[in-house]
């Protein structure tokens, strides 16, 4: 375990009701001072992957990127780790049907709400539309999944679905695999596919 995973640990222990204590110390000893508020782990995957793509260290530069288990924790974390906590800046990544949410806990907790960056539906719409269907039939194919994925599409249900949405929901069938294409989606991308929210967020960072 890496020392800024050890924080982003200490921050979730925190959230769900542990001690403040091992949290403020490693923000202290790894001087962190931005802490990036995602909804969850396949977030937390597509950033990391495309900071390390661009060549930053985000950890070197003080910036923790922490999934919440949900955008309705927004609040919970922002209190925790804005000004009225660990003082540290604010920004975050969300989906349009949660800007109100982010919006509102930074307001709460002084931060500033043009640190928060929103995707249009969610990360994974933003990327299946930079990328394009058949580019991410490539990486999925590349991964041992296609059969799994062809199957998919055969079902009834997915039948009259845009193959945007098929691809979707695809990703969230099966535990882990939001996760890995996360991070498997933003390596794909190229410099000039970087959707807006993501390359705004890197900039702002």
């Amino acid at each position: 375990m890496t020392d800024m995973e050890a924080f982003r640990e200490a921050v979730v222990d925190w959230a769900a009701g542990g001690p403040g204590e091992p949290a403020g110390e490693l923000a202290e000893l790894l001087r962190v001072r931005t802490a990036v508020l995602l909804e969850g782990p396949s977030d937390l995957a597509a950033v990391e992957a495309l900071a390390a793509r661009q060549g930053r260290d985000l950890a070197a530069e003080g910036v923790c990127v922490v999934p919440m288990g949900g955008a309705m924790n927004v609040g919970r974390f922002a209190a925790l780790l804005g000004p009225p906590g660990l003082g540290l800046r604010l920004t975050g990544l969300c989906d349009e049907n949660e800007q109100g949410f982010y919006e509102r806990a930074l307001e709460r907790a002084d931060g500033p709400r043009d640190g928060i960056f929103v995707c249009a539906a969610d990360l994974e719409d933003e990327l299946i539309r930079a990328l394009g269907v058949p580019r991410i039939e490539e990486v999925i194919r590349a991964e041992g999944d296609l059969a799994a994925w062809q199957t998919f599409v055969r079902q009834p249900a997915q039948q009259d679905r845009p193959q945007h949405r098929r691809l979707r929901r695809f990703l969230g069938t099966k535990s882990g695999r939001k996760i890995r294409y996360g991070r498997l989606l933003a390596e794909a991308l190229g410099p000039e596919q970087v959707p807006a929210p993501l390359r705004s967020l890197l900039l702002h960072l």
